[in-house]
């Protein structure tokens, strides 16, 4: 489903310069947006942005609430007020959509989505007049509303966190492909060595996550009447790492606009249809 194919896209000329790159390995910072998105954001998927406008919304959300004092107020409103909260995050959510959605095609429009692709990578859509193009814009917006809803609903079911499983089902779809590839080129020793590093670096993670920085806790002993109460001891548990994976990402986002505003004014004809 991740890999259902927007409207205007030529899926041959798509499959055609991933071929060309190396399977997009040589797509720039696109590499890691399209990890996070199970491969779907180099073809040019219905689903090409996943979670990440979510994410970048929510964190926004997050920083605004120290900045602005209404969001402040909401947030101690209790849950009627992240509720609303959670609803701007929502609007957010669909404005980063577009805009990421239309870099992105105009990129593609461009020919400057792959690099070392070949002259293929520059017929990649069917059609490059404005009512085309828009409807892979609607369509790449829907497709990522879809995904936010999947993973509030997700959360809701008390499954787990919504972002994070629908990220690790997106990045977990990749590894049997990657992992037949590596195998075929590099060798069974190779891969046994890869698999082996892959389950360090997961009980590495796993350890610092569960981590916790225990601060002592004495109480102080009290008398009422002829008994005597507290003096008991024990600790307040502090998470080592209070931020988690969502900084990462979050600046992972950010790190691709950069390249994608100089990507699109350096070219002669920059000047799409958007």
């Amino acid at each position: 489903m991740l890999l259902c194919p927007s409207p205007n896209a030529n899926t041959k000329a798509i499959n055609s310069c991933l071929t060309g790159v190396a399977n997009g390995s040589n797509a720039g910072v696109y590499s890691l947006i399209n990890l996070f998105s199970g491969g779907a954001l180099l073809k040019l998927s219905a689903f090409a942005l996943g979670i990440m406008p979510y994410i970048t919304a929510s964190i926004i959300i997050q920083l605004l609430v120290v900045v602005i004092p209404r969001f402040e107020q909401l947030k101690q409103e209790g849950q009627s007020g992240q509720q609303k909260l959670t609803q701007y995050s929502r609007y957010l959510t669909i404005g980063l959509a577009i805009l990421q959605s239309t870099g992105f095609i105009a990129l593609a429009e461009n020919g400057q989505l792959f690099q070392g692709g070949g002259a293929t990578c520059n017929s990649i859509l069917y059609k490059t007049d404005i009512f085309s193009l828009a409807t892979m814009v609607i369509c790449m917006t829907a497709g990522t509303a879809v995904i936010m809803w999947l993973g509030e609903l997700v959360t809701d079911r008390g499954v787990g966190n919504g972002m994070s499983v629908l990220m690790f089902t997106s990045i977990a779809a990749r590894i049997p492909n990657e992992g037949q590839t590596i195998l075929q080129n590099a060798g069974g020793f190779v891969f046994t060595l890869i698999l082996a590093l892959g389950l360090a670096i997961i009980v590495a993670v796993v350890f610092v996550e569960q981590a916790q920085r225990r601060i002592p806790v004495q109480y102080a002993k009290r008398m009422v009447g002829r008994r005597q109460y507290g003096g008991t001891s024990t600790y307040l548990p502090l998470k080592v790492n209070q931020a988690g994976v969502i900084p990462v990402i979050f600046a992972s986002s950010l790190l691709y606009i950069p390249q994608l505003i100089s990507q699109l004014t350096s070219s002669n004809n920059s000047t799409s249809a958007f």
